[in-house]
């Protein structure tokens, strides 16, 4: 037989199955994604998914190779070796042609079945996509299957975890929900020793290579955490698969595959025993749990101080690490076990029950689960001392419920005296067989408008005013006939079903027109939000929403560039008293504060990050009408659903402000270097013809003398000058526009510095300079013409802002894969504050002054560097002066082949 719902007699609900079927439509358009999955490179899942790919192709798959990174091993080659090749594609970078997948190609092709290594790889800037992940997705969409790689490392999730253990920062990293979606998870697990005996024999890098990777990524202590890491991940994941399983096969027991507990919280003053017992053994365990409250008719009723206590219970399993719900039903045991089985909880923990003194007949909560559920384990505890069950009532909530309920009594008494009245006339016409529906009637209708007490009420005086009024012998209480007694049974007992269930399905009725209402509220407020294009706009949405959901006063402080609060967004509705501490404690902490929570919860205010992908976008302060609400799990998660919607929202007008932005600065960039191509090129056939008219004074006959010469002298001098800024504005111009091809070479750094400092002697002569290069510096690849531009730029630098005698310092050596490169001096310094913004185009170290010069070099030699995937920076030299600071990638040189620095991520 089947195991399923079916198996309890529930039936599956059809627009479950609905959706059901149309993902599994869905997704039978799509390939399938398999991942081999290791804690570090060299474990083997490249040689893995090549044998797996070769089993398809034994099978008569469709096989082709998109990508599969050999690092050289010619294991892994020859494994590779028969099986056919999406040929890449050459993508132009700065200066070089790289190899890149060739997406189009693969989709044209469209095979059965394509390998992609290395799902976290990086395409180079101008492909289709950023990430190779996103390709996948791409292939994954047009039907194809594909097989690839992952390490434990290149997980979003994972990434600052890794990063704390082994001290190096992987920046190619793939969204959990890409390893979460895959089909299929293939762990590749191999012990640290084996994996370091790997290492020696040369079988994961070659021989110099790995005696370093031995002494940094991969010592035995970083192996051993990340073989962990990789186990529970994918523990997690094979958990996942049995849940989903168990959701589509409607599975209904309970699979005891892991620890896991669900406490069962009353109304009672023992349940917070229970939530703290059931923490300490969750503890023990290591266990996920859970904390529930059943919220049923005859708890609707419960005093103010009883749903008090439930709500700081539930808050308490909460702070405790449990995840709380309040479900609804109308009976305890019912919804307790379905809980349990829909989130595969194995053991379930209430309090004892007190033995009943005069209800022999009733059992306790925990035997009613165990007859209803005999595949799970139920744990009883003791409750703390005093009462279990409902906390006494004072006299003055007992006189305040009966002041509210006699009303109710008073009109149910009226109307079954209505239903009297009818009766009489219908008397003569009528069986009364067909009279008691009259009363029936009644009994429904206060079901309906009063409640379950006013129905029991009801049922008993219809019988009585029956039984009086028109059973022979009529205005007596005596009966004729023995059969009317069953009449009266009958009568009564359907009277008592019929209100039962008129009261309980009102309360479910009731209680699916609030979620109802909750749901429409959040829908209108995403609509309403999408279409928002001002923060006052989604202020002002807002607001709208929490005063008509929760009666709540909002106030809304948005943060500045500098992550400073602003003063709140005025609303209509007036604003809350903000503590401005406290708010901006909430911003930085990107944790709420204030009341509800544990941090300052003596103020009247909460106050909620508005939490986006990207970043922290303002807080939201709340002053709640019934503070108490609160505490309702429900609110909580729907405060924090408006609380993140708001803060998309937020998010998304700001990026189009900036897409905004960046479009007129993009436009206006673009004009500016059309200008200054423009007026370089009609500078230079002057300024050419100016210094050859000077040059050409000295040749007269007879040449000049004296103040002739010295006026010629100057003349050629200030063109020259006038002619290299011309030059620097060309330059410019061609960086920013991205026409500059490089011309990279291998050269010693030794010549670049030398080349410089010549061409820049006579300017030179009143600074002495110093240059210290490592004896052991490897050649770097760059063009050499550019980055003695680089050089003689920052020596001129120098030179222009520091008085004469001031000493000059070029240092270069290696930092891990990088060369780092300083040119310092001993000078007056760089202006405070000024370090980033001096290496815009036209700012100048001192905007005020003789000396020459439009704020260019810095920025050409910022331009050159990022060119050659380096970066440049400036900072105050310790002892005094300017130090600037550029690096280069080292790369691998033709003369030292296989002696590049190791990337162990890859």
């Amino acid at each position: 037989m089947a195991t399923g719902e079916a198996t309890n007699g529930h039936r599956p609900d059809p627009d479950e199955l609905l959706t059901r079927v149309q993902q599994d439509e869905a997704r039978a358009k799509r390939g399938r994604l398999k991942i081999f999955f290791g804690a570090s490179a060299g474990v083997g899942k490249t040689c893995a998914m090549l044998a797996a790919a070769r089993q398809q192709l034994i099978q008569g798959t469709d096989v082709v190779i998109g990508v599969v990174e050999t690092h050289g091993r010619m294991e892994t080659e020859a494994m590779a070796d028969g099986i056919e090749r999406i040929a890449p594609i050459a993508v132009p970078y700065r200066g070089r042609t790289l190899a890149e997948f060739d997406l189009d190609q693969a989709l044209a092709r469209k095979p059965a079945l394509i390998l992609m290594d290395e799902l976290a790889h990086s395409n180079v800037a101008g492909s289709r996509h950023p990430k190779r992940w996103q390709d996948v997705e791409e292939l994954l969409a047009a039907g194809i299957d594909v097989y690839s790689t992952v390490n434990v490392q290149h997980l979003e999730s994972l990434n600052d975890v890794v990063s704390g253990i082994t001290g190096i920062r992987v920046w190619e990293t793939v969204p959990d929900r890409v390893f979460d979606n895959a089909d299929e998870v293939v762990l590749v697990d191999l012990p640290p020793d084996e994996l370091l005996a790997r290492l020696r024999e040369g079988k994961v890098y070659l021989p110099n290579q790995a005696e370093r990777a031995i002494r940094n990524f991969f010592r035995r202590g970083n192996l051993l955490a990340l073989r962990e890491l990789a186990l529970r991940r994918t523990a997690d994941r094979v958990d996942d698969d049995v849940q989903q399983y168990r959701r589509d096969q409607l599975v209904s027991p309970v699979w005891q595959t892991q620890d896991s507990l669900l406490a069962c919280v009353g109304p009672g003053e023992g349940s917070e025993k229970i939530v703290r017992t059931a923490a300490r053994i969750a503890s023990r365990l290591e266990a996920p749990w859970q904390a529930i409250y059943v919220e049923t008719p005859e708890r609707q009723r419960l005093p103010a101080a009883s749903r008090e206590r439930i709500l700081k219970t539930l808050k308490l399993a909460q702070d405790l690490g449990a995840s709380t719900a309040t479900v609804t039903g109308a009976r305890v045991e019912d919804e307790v076990v379905r809980y349990a089985r829909a989130h595969n909880l194995s053991r379930i923990m209430v309090g004892r029950d007190a033995p009943p003194t005069w209800r022999i007949w009733r059992r306790s909560v925990a035997d009613r689960i165990g007859q209803l559920a005999p595949d799970l384990d139920v744990i009883q505890v003791a409750r703390a001392e005093g009462r279990a069950g409902v906390a006494p009532r004072s006299l003055e909530q007992l006189a305040g419920q009966h002041v509210a309920n006699w009303r109710g009594y008073a009109l149910t008494a009226l109307v079954c005296g209505l239903a009297g009245l009818i009766a009489t006339p219908l008397y003569p016409l009528f069986d009364l067989a067909n009279i008691v529906m009259v009363f029936l009637l009644g009994v429904v209708v206060v079901a309906v408008r009063f409640g379950r007490g006013p129905a029991v009420m009801a049922s008993f005086l219809s019988v009585a005013i029956f039984d009086f009024f028109f059973v022979p012998p009529r205005m007596s209480f005596a009966v004729s006939d023995v059969q009317y007694l069953m009449t009266f049974a009958v009568m009564l007992a359907v009277g008592l079903v019929v209100g039962q269930l008129t009261a309980g399905y009102k309360y479910q009725a009731h209680v699916a027109g609030r979620r109802e209402s909750r749901v429409r509220a959040l829908y209108e407020m995403s609509r309403d939000l999408s279409g928002a294009l001002l923060p006052e706009q989604i202020a002002e949405i807002g607001e709208r929403f929490l005063t008509a959901e929760l009666g709540a006063r909002a106030a809304f402080l948005l943060a500045d560039e500098n992550d400073r609060l602003q003063a709140p967004i005025f609303v209509s509705k007036g604003l809350p008293e903000i503590d401005p501490g406290i708010a901006q404690w909430a911003f930085d902490h990107a944790e709420p504060a204030g009341q509800g929570t544990d941090t300052l919860p003596a103020s009247p205010i909460l106050y909620l990050p508005l939490k986006a992908p990207m970043r922290v976008r303002g807080v939201l302060g709340l002053e709640m009408r019934k503070p108490a609400h609160l505490l309702i799990p429900e609110q909580r998660r729907l405060l924090d659903t408006f609380a993140s919607l708001i803060a998309i929202a937020l998010e998304r007008v700001h990026y189009v402000g900036v897409a905004q932005e960046s479009t007129v600065q993009i436009e206006s960039e673009r004009l500016r270097n059309s200008l200054l191509s423009a007026i370089s090129h009609d500078l230079r056939t002057p300024l050419s013809a100016l210094i050859g008219l000077a040059d050409s004074m000295f040749l007269t006959q007879p040449p000049p003398t004296g103040a002739q010469a010295d006026i010629s002298r100057k003349l050629r001098e200030q063109a020259l000058r006038i002619n290299a800024q011309v030059d620097n504005l060309l330059d410019m111009a061609r960086l920013q526009a991205g026409r500059v091809q490089l011309n990279r070479q291998w050269q010693p750094l030794e010549e670049v510095v030398g080349s410089a400092i010549k061409n820049l002697r006579p300017a030179l002569a009143s600074h002495p300079v110093r240059v210290e290069l490592d004896d052991e510096l490897p050649l770097v690849e760059v063009d050499s013409v550019l980055m003695q531009r680089v050089f003689s730029n920052l020596l001129e630098n120098a030179v222009k802002y520091t008085p004469p005698g001031t000493h000059v310092w070029v240092r270069a050596f290696t930092t891990g894969a990088q060369l780092e490169v300083h040119v310092e001096d001993d000078g007056p310094g760089l202006p405070v504050g000024r370090e980033e913004v001096i290496f815009k185009k036209f700012e100048r170290g001192q905007p005020e002054g003789n000396t020459p010069g439009v704020g260019l070099g810095l920025a050409i030699c910022r331009a050159i560097v990022e060119a050659h995937d380096g970066e440049i920076y400036a900072r105050p030299r310790p002892g005094g002066g300017a130090c600037f600071v550029f690096t280069l990638p080292l790369g691998t040189p033709p003369s030292l082949v296989g002696d590049d620095d190791l990337d162990p991520t890859s």
